[in-house]
């Protein structure tokens, strides 16, 4: 929610433009027959009884989706502002403010220039949290920013200013009369469209000028463009997708889905570029009689008519005396999706013909033409090739088990056995069958396997089609969820095998694709060092990162090993989750340089601060020195991806962030290199342990559950009709089953936000109280070392977003007073510690001394405050009616209910 380093200017503008959006909005209710509403709106505490209450909280829930855009443009105005006049480098995370850095380091520009060029960025979209607001909503949203943008025209005349208005009115018009919540679970086919959606139509738009903000920051830092583009203009950008590919915990996902999601995203690949190659053939209209072809250029369209045939003739024969359309209508009839007898094999084919174009422009004295026309679609077959985005492959570790067990047993051997098996039991069965190549079963004798079994083998088999058909390009890394030991990594190449995904190189079996562990409780990344180190010993690992390696060019062997921040946070809390992080990559960074391999660090991030979240630049600076190396994988997940991708200002932005944070932590070793081991890491490991305790020691206390479940509206967000993926992996009603989305969105919609901070206040006073001199020196540091600043901020962020009278309103849900008051006192005893130890270190309350959150915070509050309680109320009588079977009236309260859902999620910013 911290609107970031914007200035108080854009904090004035944001309440501006939201006072005029409001307004606005009134006006459409009213005249719409809304006016009580309308009037209810500036007065959200004092509402009267003509008031529909469901109309209302629909009203306040678009309310704070018109603040949330009123400060993303105030935002981007405000940094536009500051370009202007020539303050870029004081913006946080921005190419100045990181260029300056560098240079300041020691870079000289080409050093620079070529460390730019060693940069790779890779968001990786997923479908959860679920996006609580419909795609139909979000579709408004977009429009309602482009006219916040318009408006800031200081040329337009007062009547084409009231146009505009006029304009927004009709969009809030739809917004209102448009339902917020879904009237059924969206199905992975909306989840589908939802993620191309970006991938097709946003990220292509942005990369242009995502490139111009890093020459535009060059230039400004008084740095040579040639020096950048002769060292390959910058950071590569790659996007990946998990939607159609995830499947732990969600049965929808099947192999069907996962080779209809391959062909949509081959489809949609190629049609982006065949839209991009018709654009450049109309505005490249240039004549040969006024600019004669190079001979390279028309020995090129010559060769490649022939190479067509008749197509090829057909093409020239729709542009003659037009030699760079010729060229370029040749390209379009060798797209892999036409009738082509010589179609490109893959993208590097056609951005080599595109090279040759682009060369010839540059002869003709056209340079500009070849890089305003030319570049962007040559950089867009490169980000995108064909599949748009790598989709990854996710699995749960005891799914794997399961299907292997069954596997054995259909082939006569102890399956039983395999699953009873301890860990160095079940490695050393595994060892021994990795040391053949048959399968365990024919083809024939798969078709009675169970669904364990059937769904793993299944889904590896199109993979398999799919490397086939068109190459590994479309696909990303074989995931294993819940990585507890190294033969849940092995067994998946044991799969692999079985489904046909092994191949042979030089006369023994590799792994086309990256298997990744994905450790994700606390307990699973301290054990990740051991787990890496015997992954990294075994015979087909190393042959299959040597192949993977060649594949891609690459001069070392890279590992790519996945870190969970929800579940380590579900686990410990937040400062044991994210120091843990931090001690876990340092040591995973160490075990491949043992075994001379490149660990590549994939970020499992969420939308809330306790599942990861924050702002970029701090994330990116708080990474240990040993973990980037020019090389970044993260999540995007759920309503992060609308929040920070769904208009193109905001895309740019958040990817400039990405790439020059990157940047920035990748130049850490080389400036930072012999340095020892942070001297308060000691410190920190035991704050971490302390907190730890005290988070355990109340969400491991009897009768904790039966508090959580009554204090918070988890049951509602199961209603919830707002994602296909269960709340639950298993559905058992266990804390231990439950994801870590409903986890933290419970906690949130309640205004606890406790595994933000839970456990941190009992810690640093423990530690203030026997260690007074290691207190002091954590304090002093507190803004000088990025690992210590970036948990502390966020602690403190996730303090100021609790409310305590909201928290006592909703454990007054909590029938039983003996479960109720013990818990509630022990919250609400280390909510008051942690304040007062973030008050010790920011030296004031935090209201005053971070006033950014907590003008983000007031604007919201009173609005927030009612919706809170009318949740508690609908809450209190759902559960009644439902519990005396009245299916009727429950069914009238949870619409309502679910409407107090959204809301709240569009207050705060965040559902899980």
């Amino acid at each position: 929610m911290e609107p970031g380093r914007v200035g108080g200017e854009a904090l004035d503008k944001t309440e501006q433009d939201f006072r005029f959006l409001l307004a606005c909005l009134a006006e459409v209710l009213d005249e719409s027959g809304d006016g009580a509403v309308a009037r209810a709106l500036h007065a959200p505490g004092l509402v009267g009884p003509e008031v529909d209450p469901e109309r209302l909280i629909q009203a306040q829930g678009i309310a704070f989706q018109l603040l949330r855009l009123a400060e993303e443009n105030a935002m981007a105005q405000a940094r536009r502002h500051a370009r202007r006049e020539g303050r870029g480098a004081g913006e946080s995370g921005a190419w100045e403010q990181q260029l300056r850095r560098l240079r300041d380091g020691g870079l000289s520009p080409d050093a620079l220039a070529h460390l730019l060029g060693s940069v790779r960025v890779e968001p990786v979209l997923t479908a959860h949290p679920t996006e609580a607001k419909r795609q139909t909503v979000l579709e408004h949203h977009r429009a309602l920013y482009l006219l916040l943008v318009e408006r800031e025209n200081s040329m337009f005349t007062p009547d084409e200013q009231a146009d505009i208005r006029a304009r927004i009115k009709t969009v809030l018009e739809c917004l209102w009369r448009t339902g917020e919540i879904f009237l059924e679970k969206p199905d992975l086919a909306s989840e589908r469209r939802h993620v191309l959606h970006f991938l097709r139509h946003v990220f292509p738009d942005a990369l242009p000028a995502v490139r111009a903000r890093l020459a535009q920051a060059w230039r400004v830092e008084g740095l040579d463009p040639l020096v950048l583009a002769e060292a390959g203009g910058g950071p590569r950008l790659s996007f990946g997708s998990w939607v159609g590919g995830d499947r732990d915990g969600h049965p929808l996902v099947t192999a069907q889905v996962t080779a209809e999601t391959l062909a949509e995203l081959r489809a949609a690949a190629l049609d982006l570029h065949r839209e991009r190659l018709k654009a450049a053939a109309v505005r490249l209209s240039l004549s040969d009689r006024f600019y004669p072809p190079p001979p390279a250029l028309a020995g090129h369209v010559a060769r490649g008519a022939a190479l067509l045939g008749a197509a090829g003739q057909a093409a020239l024969a729709r542009n003659p005396g037009e030699t760079v359309r010729q060229a370029l209508s040749l390209m379009l009839a060798r797209l892999p999706d036409t009738p082509s007898p010589a179609p490109y094999a893959g993208p590097a084919d056609l951005d080599a013909d595109l090279a040759v174009l682009e060369e010839a422009l540059h002869l003709l004295g056209a340079g500009r033409l070849a890089h305003e026309v030319i570049g962007p679609v040559r950089d867009g077959v490169r980000v995108f090739g064909f599949h748009l985005a790598c989709l990854d492959i996710r699995q749960n570790s005891r799914v794997h088990e399961e299907a292997l067990a069954d596997l054995m047993t259909r082939a006569h051997l102890d399956g039983a056995g395999f699953l009873a098996a301890d860990a160095s039991g079940r490695l050393a069965l595994l060892e021994a069958e990795l040391a053949s190549s048959r399968p365990f079963l024919h083809e024939a004798a798969r078709e009675s396997l169970g669904p364990a079994a059937q769904g793993v083998v299944s889904c590896l088999q199109v993979v398999a089609r799919e490397i086939r058909a068109h190459g590994p390009g479309a696909l990303g890394a074989l995931i294993v969820s819940m990585t507890r030991s190294a033969g849940d990594v092995l067994g998946v190449y044991l799969l692999a095998r079985e489904a046909g995904l092994l191949h042979e190189e030089d006369g023994e079996g590799v792994c086309p694709l990256p298997v990744v562990p994905l450790l994700e409780t606390i307990d699973d990344l301290e054990n990740g060092p051991a787990i890496l180190d015997a992954v990294l010993r075994h015979p087909l690992v190393r042959r299959s990162l040597r192949f993977q390696a060649q594949r891609a060019g690459l001069a070392q062997p890279v590992q790519q090993v996945m870190i969970g921040y929800s579940d380590s946070n579900k686990d410990g809390g937040l400062w044991a989750s994210r120091w843990g992080l931090h001690r876990a990559q340092e040591a995973l960074a160490r075990v491949g340089e043992t075994h001379g391999v490149r660990v590549r660090f994939f970020h499992g991030r969420g939308g809330s601060i306790s599942r990861g979240a924050g702002p970029t630049h701090r994330f990116l600076r708080a990474l240990p020195a040993s973990a980037v190396g020019g090389d970044l994988r993260l999540t995007e997940q759920g309503e992060v991806v609308a929040q920070k991708y769904a208009n193109r200002i905001t895309a740019v932005h958040n990817l400039e962030l990405l790439m020059a944070g990157t940047a920035a932590a990748s130049a850490a070793p080389a400036l930072a290199e012999g340095a020892p081991l942070h001297v308060l890491a000691p410190v920190m490991d035991r704050v971490a342990t302390l907190s730890r305790a005290a988070y355990e020691a109340l969400v491991h206390a009897p009768g904790f559950v039966a508090f959580f479940e009554g204090a918070t509206p988890l049951d509602a967000i199961e209603m919830a009709r707002i994602g296909s993926r269960p709340v639950r992996r298993s559905g058992a009603r266990t804390l231990a089953d439950l994801r870590a989305i409903p986890w933290v969105f419970a906690w949130s919609q309640a205004r606890f936000f406790l595994s933000g901070w839970h456990g941190v206040g009992s810690a640093l006073a423990e530690l203030e109280r026997e260690a007074p001199g290691d207190h002091a020196r954590l304090v002093a540091a507190v803004f000088d070392w990025a690992p210590l600043h970036h948990v502390i901020s966020s602690v403190a962020t996730s303090v100021a977003m609790a409310d305590p009278p909201l928290m006592r309103a909703y454990a007054g849900l909590v029938a039983d007073a003996s479960v109720r008051e013990p818990f509630l006192r022990r919250i609400e005893e280390e909510h008051h510690r942690t304040r007062e130890a973030l008050e010790a270190i920011y030296g004031g309350p935090l209201a005053r001394t971070r006033p950014r959150v907590q003008r983000a915070l007031a604007l919201r509050q009173p609005a927030l405050e009612a919706l809170h309680h009318r949740q508690v109320d609908l809450l209190g009588r759902w559960r009644e009616a439902r519990g005396a079977g009245e299916e009727a009236r429950a069914g009238a309260l949870e619409a309502r209910l679910l409407l107090t859902v959204n809301a709240i999620a569009g207050g705060l910013g965040a559902t899980g």
